[in-house]
């Protein structure tokens, strides 16, 4: 007589196999986000501002790559991410984005990331509600704001592989 294989499954088994399968299944759906939907995130973030005038919140994370939204009413601090590229996706506002050039006084303050007063020599570009910007990972940049003003953006923030 052959032996038949038996599996037994526990409920906490099945569970746990059922909330995976939900997790691969939800891993394969599109996240879609609508401009009244980020308009009414960053509404939100507004209120939450720290002292350097900055909110932000991270909407999702995966393997290699991040969406966040930011919010913005001062200038930024010049920053250099080692490994990430970050896409932005101006939602509301109007900023200066200077890139390139020499960071000046930069200090890490993180594995990856280094920050600092300001970039010297960069490029300018002027940014307005619908445009899109790619900056590759190692390079300056940094986001001018004018007295008064607020800046909302969406951020895709990608690993790059050397």
């Amino acid at each position: 007589m052959k032996a038949t294989p038996v599996i037994l499954l526990t409920i906490g088994m099945v569970t746990a196999f059922g909330q995976w399968a939900v997790a691969q299944d939800a891993a394969k759906t599109p996240d879609q986000y609508s401009p009244a939907d980020l308009t009414a995130l960053e509404k939100t973030l507004g209120q939450k501002t720290d002292a350097t005038g900055t909110a932000t919140e991270t909407l999702k994370k995966y393997s290699t790559d991040y969406t966040m939204l930011a919010f913005r009413n001062k200038s930024g601090k010049a920053e250099l991410h080692e490994k990430f590229a970050d896409f932005y996706v101006v939602v509301e506002g109007q900023a200066t984005l200077v890139t390139g050039g020499q960071m000046v006084n930069g200090k890490p303050t993180a594995a990856g990331e280094v920050r600092g007063e300001s970039i010297q020599d960069g490029k300018e570009t002027k940014l307005n509600k619908g445009d899109i910007v790619h900056i590759p990972a190692n390079i300056p940049h940094q986001l001018l704001l004018a007295n008064g003003h607020t800046f909302q953006y969406f951020v895709i923030k990608v690993q790059e592989v050397n």
